[in-house]
């Protein structure tokens, strides 16, 4: 049974902090691990957190969107929640040293901005690199960003990506049976003229969830991992893991993973997702 030190460092917080696309998702994570947890680590690894959580702040000049600020601020409320009078007041300064740095850093930037802009079409060639998770975050930097991401053939690659190869010749949907299985039904594509939308429309009961969330449990890796479009980066015997290999996570439930090893999955409360929950089996 491994630690919580190892599990957290599998969690790759700190690495994920300095990716623009993770910042947010990595502070409200470490925001949770403060309010839920902190109090019960071992000496060394609240060490590591602290220090990560410090890095959170220092990175916060570098931030872009406003969901990332609201992000921070949440982690701050968690610091002065759970840590400790001196560690506080580190972490209190080390943020508002590095917001006051943000919001000249800001002022700058309106300053130049119309200087320079590219090309849409070069926008759609760099953003076609981009899985789905990251096409929707770029959307909210900007409105030329917004108009590129949207663009109907970066999503008729998505759509490609999830349904496969030969999704253009033989589109395939995915839905869900009883038992959390991912089945594959013919559809129609030849009239598809809004690759977004039917992307969007694709997603059934709790699939919506697994192909929206950034997080995940591996049945293969037996961990909390990072998603690259639903399916875990690492290979496993040489093969890539499929959607159906992961459970996807909220941020309560990696503190309850690092806490004791386990994690349970429960339904969703949606309506249209009929899903059973139950714990990840180790």
């Amino acid at each position: 049974m491994s630690t919580p030190l190892e599990r957290y460092q599998k969690l790759g917080l700190r690495e994920s902090l300095s990716k623009n696309y993770r910042y947010q998702i990595a502070c409200k994570e470490l925001s949770f691990i403060l309010r839920e947890a902190y109090h019960q680590f071992p000496k060394n690894l609240q060490s590591i957190i602290f220090q990560d959580t410090l890095t959170a702040f220092r990175l916060i000049p570098e931030i872009q969107t406003q969901s990332a600020v609201s992000a921070v601020h949440f982690l701050l409320q968690s610091v002065e929640a759970a840590l400790p009078k001196q560690k506080r007041n580190m972490a209190v300064t080390e943020f508002k040293h590095a917001m006051v740095a943000h919001k000249r850093r800001c002022k700058a930037h309106q300053v130049e901005k119309g200087s320079f802009q590219l090309p849409q079409d070069i926008l759609v060639h760099i953003f076609s690199f981009l899985d789905m998770q990251s096409l929707v975050s770029v959307a909210l930097v900007c409105w030329s960003w917004n108009l590129a991401a949207n663009d109907n053939r970066l999503w008729e690659l998505q759509y490609v990506v999830l349904f496969g190869s030969a999704a253009k010749q033989q589109s395939m949907r995915l839905v869900e049976d009883r038992n959390n299985r991912l089945l594959q039904k013919p559809e129609d594509t030849g009239t598809i003229t809004e690759w977004k939308e039917a992307v969007k429309g694709a997603y059934t009961g709790a699939l919506s969830k697994k192909l929206t969330t950034n997080r995940g449990y591996c049945v293969h890796c037996k961990t909390v991992v990072w998603l690259n479009n639903s399916k875990c980066p690492n290979v496993h015997c040489g093969m890539i893991s499929e959607t159906q290999d992961i459970k996807p996570v909220t941020a309560f439930q990696v503190v309850e993973y690092l806490l004791d090893d386990s994690l349970s999955i429960t339904s969703s409360s949606d309506s249209d997702s009929d899903s059973e929950g139950g714990p990840v089996s180790r």
